[in-house]
């Protein structure tokens, strides 16, 4: 059965950091391209990072210089690390492939207080 967890999730004040942690089961998750994907309230689930198999990393212009995905293919867990975080931050965050075909998950909420 596929599933991932995602987890990490918190309240912090602006300029803090967090680290998000997405373990995946139920499938070969080095053959995977994985991304981190966030959802805030009214809008639609965007692509925030992606890292491929080989650990080419990818980031959008939002976040770009402030967080750092990363993998760990023999513990098939996927992680990212955010710094200096802003309210505008504050959203759900989930993981998945690049194209998300897998069963999404219940996504870990971050929220940024100014």
């Amino acid at each position: 059965q596929v599933q991932l967890v995602e987890s990490g999730g918190g309240l912090v004040q602006a300029g803090g950091s967090l680290r998000l942690s997405c373990a995946a089961s139920g499938i070969i998750f080095s053959m995977y391209t994985m991304a981190w994907y966030r959802q805030a309230p009214g809008k639609q689930r965007d692509l925030v990072a992606h890292i491929t198999r080989a650990g080419s990393t990818n980031y959008a212009d939002s976040v770009k210089g402030r967080f750092t995905i990363s993998r760990d293919n023999a513990k098939s867990t996927m992680y990212l690390q955010m710094n200096s975080l802003q309210p505008e931050d504050t959203a759900v965050y989930y993981c998945n492939t690049l194209v998300g075909r897998l069963p999404w998950g219940q996504g870990t909420q971050v929220t940024v207080s100014s």
